[in-house]
């Protein structure tokens, strides 16, 4: 038997999909303007930025950013272009590739991270009471632990992140 949203939950669904459409719209929008890159490869430049070496496992990138093996090789093919990102293969393994950030990517990262800092205060922070961040906080933890088998691959939505991705 399907389970029907009621009202409420229908105007929140609504509601919950319009404010992250809106979120991520203005969050790609400031960083191509400021920085020449869409919101997904400032994603792979953070998560590469916060592995030990600046490298990650293409698949484990892949989780990390919520993307599909296919997906993230075509966005690491365009950093790779770039100069931002470098693919070496793996000695013990030629079924895994690392993907590692360049010194010219960190720089690019680090000079993109202020503006995208201050545009997700703009689109989110400033237009929540600090009451209301909490809550947010709360309810984003409980939906990533009800669907994300494995902590250490999951957005960490809590305090501290070095950068916004």
């Amino acid at each position: 038997m399907t389970r029907w949203l009621d009202d409420d939950e229908q105007r929140t669904w609504r509601a919950f999909l319009a404010a992250s459409q809106l979120v991520q719209e203005e969050l790609d929008r400031q960083l191509l303007r400021d920085s020449g890159m869409p919101h997904a490869y400032y994603t792979v430049l953070v998560r590469l930025s916060e592995a030990p070496g600046r490298t990650l496992r293409m698949s484990e990138l892949a989780a990390q950013v919520n993307s599909s093996q296919s997906r993230l090789s075509h966005a690491v093919k365009r950093l790779e272009e770039r100069g931002w990102v470098r693919r070496e293969p793996c000695a013990a393994d030629k079924r895994v590739s690392w993907a590692v950030l360049t010194d010219r990517g960190f720089e690019v990262l680090a000079a993109a991270a202020p503006g995208h800092v201050e545009a997700v205060r703009q689109s989110l922070f400033d237009r929540l009471d600090p009451d209301q961040v909490r809550r947010l906080a709360e309810i984003c933890a409980a939906v990533l632990a009800g669907s994300a088998p494995d902590p250490e691959t999951s957005p960490d939505p809590g305090p501290g992140a070095p950068a916004a991705p």
